[in-house]
């Protein structure tokens, strides 16, 4: 196959590169399962978003603290500036957020030192992406999605990335040439016996750039959400939303103790919970 850009991930990075990309392209999306298990339909508790200029200090400095100041600071500028500009283009593709009297309603969560989140009940991760993949599906001709995909390396010419391959649905070896190729292929979830996410997240695309020189950054920083549901059975666990310790819920030792401000950055409370 050849195509003019190839997407590898159909989660929100994903539709949401396709969405803005031109629409006299050719484009090519794979995902190694079906469209909708992503981890992006996992999320629940919501998405942080400006309130107002005057949120901008606060929010900022929130941001740096939970990143230990190792962030990138036009990165974190960028990320709140642009924050409204993305939630006006997310409700412009359909996507519904919680509403008081017409007005946007903002919960809190960890590291954060106001409200200043947006959230759809307990499911802004699936109201957001089903919203996506809805509008891609349904409004860009120029988009293909390729299910059951997974991708095994890149094909590479002079230094220069021409390209996928990969393994189909029928478990052929197949290539898609492209001029541009896109990585929003998920995390490393899927390489833990004890995860939130899905099992076949297993940083495919990390291994492969690493394989080619492509440079990486930060890839140690890997995030272990503090609250789940227990369980012996086998599999993902299910997700306790961070909203919930946003909203009030304490967290006890098995004395009963209480022994960590819960709102605080998420490596912060799982190391205290370890």
């Amino acid at each position: 196959m050849k195509t003019d850009i190839v997407i590898v991930g159909t989660g929100v990075a994903g539709l949401f590169c396709a969405l803005n990309l031109p629409r006299d392209k050719k484009i090519i999306m794979v995902t190694k399962s079906e469209a909708d298990k992503s981890d992006s339909f996992l999320a629940q508790g919501g998405i942080c978003v400006l309130k107002d200029d005057d949120d901008y200090d606060s929010y900022f400095e929130d941001t740096m603290r939970a990143g230990h100041y190792e962030n990138n600071k036009r990165s974190v500028d960028i990320m709140i500036r642009s924050s409204r500009e993305i939630i006006d283009d997310l409700i412009s593709c359909g996507v519904e957020f919680e509403k008081k009297d017409g007005q946007l309603c903002f919960t809190k969560e960890g590291a954060h030192s106001t409200p200043r989140i947006l959230f759809h009940e307990d499911v802004t991760g699936k109201e957001i992406t089903s919203k996506l993949l809805a509008k891609v599906r349904g409004e860009l001709d120029n988009v293909e999605i390729i299910e059951n995909f997974t991708m095994v390396d890149i094909m590479e010419e002079n230094n220069e990335c021409m390209g996928i391959v990969g393994i189909n649905s029928d478990g052929g070896i197949e290539t898609i040439e492209a001029d541009f190729t896109v990585f929003a292929s998920g995390g490393v979830g899927g390489l833990f016996k004890h995860s939130t996410n899905y099992r076949h997240l297993t940083g495919d695309a990390l291994a492969i750039c690493l394989k080619h020189g492509v440079r990486l950054e930060n890839i140690d920083y890997i995030q272990i959400h503090p609250t789940t549901l227990y369980s012996t059975k086998k599999g993902r666990r299910f997700l306790i939303s961070e909203s919930v310790r946003g909203e009030g819920a304490v967290l006890f030792n098995a004395k009963m103790e209480r022994f960590v401000d819960e709102l605080l950055p998420r490596d912060v409370v799982t190391e205290a919970i370890l």
